[in-house]
């Protein structure tokens, strides 16, 4: 089984993605615009023709997926994001730093990134696209 976190935006998907690939180091494998779906499809609205319909980032062998939504199919995507946070984890601080420092450019930090009791680097924030993120060093483990 693989678990995978879907994100919705309102026209963003494409530059979110690119974004996120350029930052985790990924690849986007998949990027499905409204406009190339076939004619009877529901949203066939002109003004989606380059919305995302779908979209796959896959870095190492993690991935994220998304789409571009309207309120008119999903009434709370124009809300802010709650309830959740992606979450990145690894064993190198200064990847870590780099992650939040790249994420929250443009972004609002919510903690700060720092050591904690838990960890040698933690920090949250959420990304000019309104995705909320946890940044954590792993703890290095008693030997």
């Amino acid at each position: 089984m693989k678990i995978v976190t879907s994100l919705s935006f309102r026209g963003q998907c494409r530059e979110a993605f690119e974004f996120y690939a350029k930052v985790l180091g990924g690849e986007i494998t998949a990027a499905m615009a409204y406009g190339d779906a076939p004619p009877d499809m529901p949203i066939s609205d002109p003004k989606y023709k380059d919305w995302l319909m779908h979209c796959w980032l896959q870095v190492g062998d993690q991935a994220i997926m998304g789409a571009d939504m309207d309120v008119d199919w999903a009434p709370n995507v124009d809300k802010p994001k709650n309830g959740f946070d992606v979450t990145l984890h690894t064993d190198d601080k200064a990847e870590a730093k780099r992650w939040f420092d790249a994420l929250s450019e443009g972004g609002k930090v919510g903690m700060p990134f720092a050591e904690t009791f838990w960890s040698p680097g933690f920090g949250s924030l959420t990304d000019k696209f309104g995705v909320p993120w946890m940044v954590n060093t792993n703890p290095e483990m008693p030997k």
